[in-house]
């Protein structure tokens, strides 16, 4: 599987951008601020639902816009190549172009094959992925958020149903937390409390019952990821090497009981005055973290820069490995601005694993950036970031002109007309071929 075409509308920097992949190794070069970190985000969000860069989907929409569209032709591969005594090849590809809509207000959509449209969370997990990022390192050094936003990415590929089961938890929650606020409010004012807390009852059962839904997929994710984590990293670091991974949820009461309600609503009851006093819920999956370990201590506190590091890729890896075996296909692997992070023992070991792959998207500032194994030989494919913003604002411009001379014309103002139709003329010499609002919808692979 690989991506051969995006195109991007009002999404972050870019107004509107296309951009053409290869399988194998694909080199995107661009000084920082000009956007080449948001064309693999998009692919990333496209992929999983998320981004690791932001907690919420506002910020993927450029600024002043309502709506951000990612599409991508992506082209899955069956078959296998003839052998050198045969002349025929069994390979057959096929095209599917995957559209995403994120919304300002309302809830972000999806079409496959310009079809009918349905909810984002309704493609996860057909275009899976799995990104390097400088950020990486804080899966292990950093807060639990980082490693939530792991678990939630890695349940969106891997688990039917996790993003719904996520959205609805999170609705859930916001609704009692509300009320937790509410029932403070009135208690502080001596106003009747019977009617919220009648409320607060009936909503903290369903946050335990969404809340548990999540606690099992994602204990069920652990169990997964742990045995090739530990793997991946004696194959990294050496055999001596012992790491653990394990799962702390919030709701421990679900590793202890087969049927773990009750034993959660009385852990509810004995914090109820904290969480009245605070207004937020204080036990449930988003308080959830993972426990990390190196020689059976926490690898947060002992662990050195490179040993997180290495950790951290083996954490990837392992994500890697275990779509490949639940999903039969191999993710598209990003690896965004990460060369600077790693000494060279790590480069060669992330570079040796990205080639293996069908297709791998690599951000640098500059060529000479990118380690020498990356382009040996010259079989990457190189995409210059600042020559796709000049041609597209080169693009912008005569369509502005354009705009300008017809307005200049219905008006009778034939001399601005004339100077706004040889200002169009000129920008549209390196105004781009394609029409970016199909451009993904033609079917074909754009490869040079």
């Amino acid at each position: 599987m690989y991506i051969s075409r995006l195109a991007l509308d009002h999404y972050r920097s870019w107004s509107q951008v296309v951009v053409d992949f290869v399988p194998g190794v694909n080199l995107i070069i661009g000084n920082n601020g000009l956007g080449k970190t948001n064309i693999v985000e998009a692919v990333e969000v496209l992929s999983t639902g998320s981004s690791h860069r932001t907690s919420s989907t506002l910020p993927l929409i450029e600024r002043g816009q309502t709506t951000a569209t990612i599409r991508a032709n992506v082209v899955d591969v069956a078959g296998e190549h003839g052998t050198d005594d045969q002349d025929q090849s069994t390979v057959t590809e096929h095209v599917t172009t995957y559209e995403a809509s994120i919304h300002a207000r309302g809830a972000n959509r999806a079409r496959v094959n310009s079809g009918s449209s349905m909810y984002l969370r309704d493609i996860i997990g057909q275009i899976p992925s799995v990104s390097f990022t400088p950020e990486d390192q804080r899966l292990i050094s950093g807060d639990p958020a980082a490693r939530r936003t792991f678990l939630n990415q890695a349940g969106a590929l891997l688990e039917p149903g996790y993003l719904a089961a996520l959205q609805q938890f999170t609705r859930i929650g916001k609704q009692r937390a509300t009320l937790l606020k509410q029932l403070g409010a009135n208690q502080n004012a001596g106003q009747p409390v019977d009617a919220v807390l009648s409320g607060l009852e009936i909503w903290t059962g369903q946050f335990i019952e969404a809340g548990i839904a999540i606690t099992r997929m994602r204990r069920h994710l652990i169990a997964l990821l742990a045995e090739p984590f530990a793997r991946i990293y004696r194959d990294l670091a050496g055999d001596t090497e012992q790491v653990s991974l394990g799962y702390l949820p919030s709701f421990d009461e679900v590793l202890l009981f087969d049927e773990p309600h009750q034993a959660i609503s009385e852990h509810f009851q004995r914090i109820y005055p904290g969480e009245v006093a605070r207004g937020v819920n204080l036990i449930g999956p988003q308080r959830d973290d993972l426990s990390l370990e190196l020689f059976d201590m926490p690898a947060k506190e002992f662990a050195s820069n490179g040993e997180m590091w290495t950790m951290a890729l083996a954490l990837k890896m392992a994500l890697f490995q275990v779509i490949q075996d639940k999903l039969g296909t191999r993710p598209i692997v990003i690896l965004d601005d990460v060369f600077a992070q790693l000494d060279d023992s790590r480069r060669a070991q992330i570079l040796d694993f990205a080639a293996r792959q069908d297709q791998t998207l690599i951000t640098v500032a500059a060529e000479g950036d990118a380690p020498e194994a990356a382009t040996r030989e010259g079989r990457a494919h190189v995409i210059d970031v600042a020559a796709l913003k000049a041609q597209y604002d080169a693009f912008a411009q005569s369509l502005q002109e354009s705009l300008q001379q017809s307005i200049a014309a219905q008006s009778g103002d034939t001399a601005l007309a004339d100077d706004a139709s040889r200002s169009g003329n000129t920008a549209a010499s390196a105004a781009p071929d394609a029409d970016v609002s199909h451009v993904a919808d033609t079917g074909e692979s754009g490869q040079r």
